[in-house]
């Protein structure tokens, strides 16, 4: 093993404390980058006398996502040479098993762009809405996690949590806020009702287009700017209230058992949220005050009950996979006909009473 001078490397070590703290973490940087990488006994002189590498979470979360976000949602723009567009499309099927067979168009000569071939629609047919159940998942994915709300939590993944006024953030849509004693119990308006949560996660070869999972009327859209992480579900296991760091867009509202609510949570190369009906909604934008939020009434004086939404109909896309959060009030003995872990498809049912 090298044999590193220990006092020399203290003294060195306490000229890097008197740093500012964004010279420290610059300075740092590769040393942090190298004790991840190397084997421990390299650089164990090093943790021997002081010096402690940066967390891996803390490296994860200073990596520039947005600007990688949008210089990969530019990428996707630029036009693929006939010659070209078979092979490039072939390996991302091939890596992501993408069913082309249930695309509404199946020649990959028609998709210019990245961007097109991320966002290809379905045959109808392969998509049926089941008129059985009360609601449906809105998307294709992956079940991560279902069940009552409990203690104002709201597990991304099993253990994992995060809280559930971070994510929605404070209850101000609508006019008549009762004093309860917990936010959770500010968004039940019927009482005997609970709360529910379901957290569907779209891989990369996902169907990226969601629709609506219920009948219900959107009254609300609030848009964080946040960051742009990844949202698979090996790093929602390992950050905390990862979904509350990332951007999203909240449609909240109501249905026939009362509050309802929608959350598109962008991740990392999804260069935009789409919403079909809020032209004026822009995410993933190059600035934004870390903590804001926007917020637009969809109820006016023309519009009082919303944007109207029938179980099925067409809500947005994603240009890449993401994660879809349903959060919504439902009598006692609402049952999810799920499992966690299980491939799921729009359409499919997700509970009902």
């Amino acid at each position: 093993m090298i044999q590193f001078p220990q006092l020399a490397l203290r003294r060195r070590l306490g000229q890097l404390t008197c740093m500012s703290r964004s010279a420290l973490k610059l300075r740092s940087w590769p040393l942090t980058i190298l004790y991840y990488l190397l084997p421990f006994a390299v650089l164990k002189p090093l943790v021997t006398v002081g010096w402690r590498p940066t967390s891996r979470v803390a490296l994860y979360k200073s990596v520039p996502t947005r600007l990688l976000s949008r210089a990969w949602g530019r990428l996707n723009q630029v036009e693929l040479p006939t010659w070209l567009r078979k092979p490039v499309y072939s390996l991302y099927i091939w890596t992501f098993g993408v069913n082309m067979k249930e695309a509404a168009v199946e020649d990959l000569h028609q998709y210019r762009n990245l961007s097109e071939f991320f966002r290809r629609k379905l045959k109808p047919q392969v998509r049926p809405v089941c008129d059985s159940h009360s609601v449906i998942s809105p998307s294709d994915g992956k079940i991560l996690h279902f069940g009552r709300v409990k203690n104002c939590v709201v597990e991304q993944v099993k253990g994992v949590t995060y809280s559930l006024e971070s994510f929605l953030g404070p209850q101000t849509w609508t006019e008549n806020q009762l004093q309860k004693s917990s936010f959770q119990d500010q968004l039940v308006t019927q009482e005997g009702n609970e709360l529910y949560h379901c957290v569907i996660y779209l891989a990369p070869g996902d169907y990226h287009c969601f629709h609506s999972p219920t009948d219900w009327n959107v009254h609300h859209r609030r848009h964080f700017p946040g960051s742009l992480m990844s949202v698979n579900p090996g790093v929602a296991r390992w950050i905390k209230e990862l979904f509350c760091y990332n951007e999203r867009v909240v449609l909240t509202g109501g249905w026939k058992h009362g509050f309802f609510s929608l959350t598109a949570v962008g991740a990392t190369n999804v260069g935009s949220i789409q919403i079909y009906f809020d032209r004026d909604l822009q995410t993933n934008r190059p600035r934004y005050n870390k903590g804001s939020y926007n917020d637009l009434s969809y109820v006016t004086n023309n519009t009082q009950d919303g944007i109207v939404m029938r179980k099925g109909d067409q809500l947005g896309e994603f240009n890449l996979g993401s994660t879809i959060v349903l959060i919504f009030e439902a009598p006692k003995d609402f049952n999810f006909n799920l499992k966690p872990g299980q491939k799921i498809h729009f359409g499919e049912a997700v509970g009902s009473l």
